[in-house]
């Protein structure tokens, strides 16, 4: 039986067994050898392309760097008219903090009278001014005195570090402060590292332990209460990654870390970090980086932080909506404390530190309303400026300062007397919607100081100062007076105010009417413009030629094709408010063509001035005619359709001015100038609908209001050489119409006199105030108003 069974079962020799083996071995090695070199190479290949992606982007610029838009710096010195409530908030929008006692850059305080602030370092086009201790005194609604805090050592003038009003964004909106290693405090650096990753400086990028104390301490808590990324991960992930919960990511953040730490150092890694984590929101705008960060909640420099703020700051690594101190500030102020407590058990702190840290109230400031694009209508002027020069890649991504001319008393007013006086007249008229735009230049400057583009200025859209193109009714006749003026007329020639019928070929007869609907007899030149008569100015225009009108707009800087058709005389060409500033820009500058301008200089991230904007200056029109033609805009306001100006500005200011109103009364306007500036207001329907406003009903409301609390120089002009003076009979004319004329004193080009009239001196121009001639219809004009 057994012989049997040994038959049956075969013996296989120890050697064939394992030659056996080895051929299932290599066979399995045949098949898995290429997918391992395979696999390992396909893992080379994404691990090199993650390292190019490190490498591009973080050996390069790592930012986009938004530029920065400020204000004008504001000067002070004695008599200057400014007021302490002025100061405080104009300090306020430049990011200055209201403290008890003013200390450190950035601070201030008021008592009565008297403020005291640290201004803040800031490099200017001429240099570097350096933060100074200076107390400023008042006296009612002007500067007494400004003199060094800590010496007493009175100043003749003192410059302030200028409000930062906006910044232009690329796509992503984010915005921050970019600080060196060597620039980063000290106490920021430990207490950062002592509550995210205390063994930075030893591990590689990843540190197993730490994750193994998170996975333990996550586990006996029963929910996530620790993490375990070091400062590395945490890089990688907020600027090479999103924040997707997938094993890749997770896969990707662990080689990405592990290859940043091969190639950059600890110093720079850290550096990025500093400048790189989220830490708040500001509506629209992105808060990246401590420093930005230490602006955006407390008004400060990084440098000048306490440790609670520090610890506030770290505290909201965690979770910057969460822990967001202006919605959530018990949270954060828990937060905080878990801090402190390990800033103490780290040795970051003392014991006698920490008290008082820990007693310290959840100290911020309100939320930096400058910083994130104020003026939106301004900063749209200012980006279409700059694009003549820059790209926008330039603008969003190199860091650029750029230094504007808005001035922000002159904007707040602008805001503020717009929005109301529309309501006002919405209310008084019973329309609705009303819109309206505001330019505000210097006069001899050119420096555009504010502009609104609607009655919401903190709305962007539609920039009705800069693209609302609608006509601008009788503001065009100064032109046409002028080109009479260079072409024979002088301020005494006698017009006919009658009714004529302009034929033209190919379109229908035209009879022109004035305002009122009636005829004015024979009138001075300067009476048919102070009182706007669109007969005597038709026929004015048509004597000299509407083709030498359109070219003088031209020459005036209006670089638009205009038809010379006998309308043209009375305003229907369309411009916009910016265009119109630029128009009158001319007269208030006696005839010299200069472009007004928002920027100042523009410098580079390290504070180097790439460029400058100048005054350009251009003697296009004699100045002789332009101050003919200002001394009739002057009567405008004096004896003329704007007479109701002088219910907000003293006569003694002697401003100069048009009103403006086009068919129906769909658009109001008013432009102006008096010695230090020139303002536009817009009054319209964004519909075009009727407003049932004319020039001085409504436009003249706001320009007048915004003047009266701006308080205006007075105008006096410059008498060129080649002008005499005499006194012109009334009696030339006939009888007015209304009213009896009496003499008037007027300039004249030498040589222009007009018989009869008797010689004089300019003193013997009436006075402001006076009432020399045609009384009558200024006190029609008036009453008119009234029911207007």
């Amino acid at each position: 039986m057994c012989e049997i069974l040994l038959k049956k079962k075969k013996i296989i020799p120890k050697k064939t067994r394992r030659l056996k083996s080895r051929a299932r071995r290599w066979t399995l090695l045949k098949v898995a050898g290429p997918l391992v070199l395979l696999v390992f190479v396909a893992l080379g290949l994404y691990v090199t392309s993650l390292d190019q992606v490190i490498r591009q982007k973080f050996a390069g610029k790592r930012w986009a760097l938004p530029a920065v838009v400020y204000a004008r710096p504001l000067e002070l010195y004695a008599d200057l008219p400014f007021t302490a409530g002025m100061l405080a908030e104009e300090l306020q929008l430049g990011g200055y903090r209201r403290d008890k006692t003013a200390e450190d850059p950035g601070g201030y305080d008021l008592r009565g009278n008297v403020i005291r602030l640290v201004t803040r370092e800031f490099a200017f086009p001429d240099g570097l001014e350096k933060s100074a201790r200076i107390t400023v005194e008042f006296s009612g609604s002007v500067v007494r005195k400004i003199s060094r805090t800590d010496s007493g050592e009175e100043l003749a003038l003192a410059r302030l570090d200028p409000a930062r009003i906006g910044s232009f964004h690329p796509l992503e909106n984010e915005d921050r402060i970019v600080y060196s290693r060597e620039e980063l405090p000290d106490l920021l650096i430990k207490t950062l590292l002592a509550v995210e990753d205390r063994q930075f400086y030893s591990h590689f990028g990843v540190d197993p332990l730490g994750i193994l104390r998170a996975m333990f301490a996550n586990i006996r808590a029963g929910k996530t209460v620790q993490g375990g990324s070091t400062l590395t991960q945490q890089l990688v992930k907020n600027f090479f990654l999103n924040n997707e919960r997938t094993l890749q990511r997770k896969f990707n953040e662990v080689i990405m870390s592990l290859l940043l730490e091969v190639h950059y150092s600890k110093d720079e890694i850290l550096t990025a970090y500093v400048n790189e984590i989220f830490l708040g929101q500001d509506r629209g705008r992105a808060v990246h980086g401590f420093g930005m960060a230490s602006q955006f909640y407390f008004r400060r420099e990084l440098k000048d932080l306490s440790a609670a703020q520090f610890a506030m700051l770290v505290g909201m690594i965690k979770g910057p909506s969460y822990y967001d101190p202006r919605r959530y500030a018990e949270r954060c102020l828990l937060r905080r404390q878990v801090v402190l407590e390990v800033m103490r058990s780290e040795g970051v702190i003392t014991a006698e530190v920490f008290a008082l840290a820990k007693a310290d109230k959840l100290e911020m400031s309100g939320a930096v309303q400058s910083a994130f694009n104020r003026y939106p209508a301004f900063l749209d002027l200012v980006r279409r400026q700059l694009g003549q020069d820059y790209r926008e890649e330039d603008l969003t991504s190199d860091g650029l300062k750029i230094l504007t001319t808005l001035d922000p008393q002159v904007q707040m007013q602008v805001e503020k007397h717009l929005g109301e006086t529309l309501s006002a007249l919405e209310k008084r008229t019973g329309t609705s919607e009303l819109e309206g735009a505001v330019i505000v230049s210097s006069r001899e400057g050119g420096e555009i100081l504010a502009v609104a583009g609607g009655r919401n200025a903190l709305q962007p859209g539609f920039n009705r100062a800069l693209d609302a193109q609608r006509p601008i009714g009788s503001l065009i006749k100064p032109v046409v007076y002028l080109t009479a003026l260079a072409n024979g007329y002088t301020l005494a020639s006698p017009v006919a105010d009658v009714s004529l019928t302009v034929i033209a070929a190919g379109t229908k007869d035209w009879r022109p009417a004035n305002y009122d609907k009636k005829e004015h007899g024979l009138v001075p030149f300067h009476e048919a413009l102070a009182h706007s008569y669109n007969l005597a100015t038709i026929r004015i225009g048509m004597d000299v030629g509407v083709e030498k009108v359109v070219e003088n707009v031209k020459r005036a800087g209006i670089n638009r094709d205009f038809e010379p058709y006998p309308s043209f005389l009375l305003g229907t060409a369309e411009l916009p408010p910016l265009e119109v500033a630029q128009l009158y820009q001319l007269f208030a500058t006696g005839g010299f063509y200069q472009p007004q301008r928002v920027i100042g200089s523009v410098l580079t991230l390290e504070n180097k001035v790439v460029q400058r904007f100048g005054l350009t200056v251009e003697q296009r029109f004699p100045p002789e005619d332009v101050f003919l033609l200002n001394t009739a805009l002057q009567r405008v306001v004096n004896n003329g359709t704007a007479r109701s100006l002088l219910n907000y500005i003293p006569e003694t200011v002697q401003a100069a001015g048009k009103t403006g109103t086009t068919d129906e009364l769909r658009d109001s306007w008013f432009a102006g100038f008096t010695g230090d500036r020139l303002a536009v207001v817009w009054i319209g329907r964004d519909d075009n609908k009727p407003t049932g406003l004319t020039g001085s009903s409504g436009a003249l409301v706001v320009w007048g209001k915004i003047m009266q609390a701006l308080h205006p120089q007075p105008l006096e002009l410059v008498e060129p050489e080649g002008l005499e003076w005499a006194r012109v009979d009334a009696g030339i004319y006939g009888r007015s119409l209304g009213a009896f004329r009496d003499n008037v004193v007027l300039p004249f080009v030498a040589g222009t006199v007009p018989a009869g009239a008797e010689r004089a001196s300019s003193s013997s121009a009436p006075a402001a105030g006076d009432t020399q001639e045609w009384n009558v219809p200024g006190v029609l004009n008036t009453i008119r108003d009234w029911f207007q």
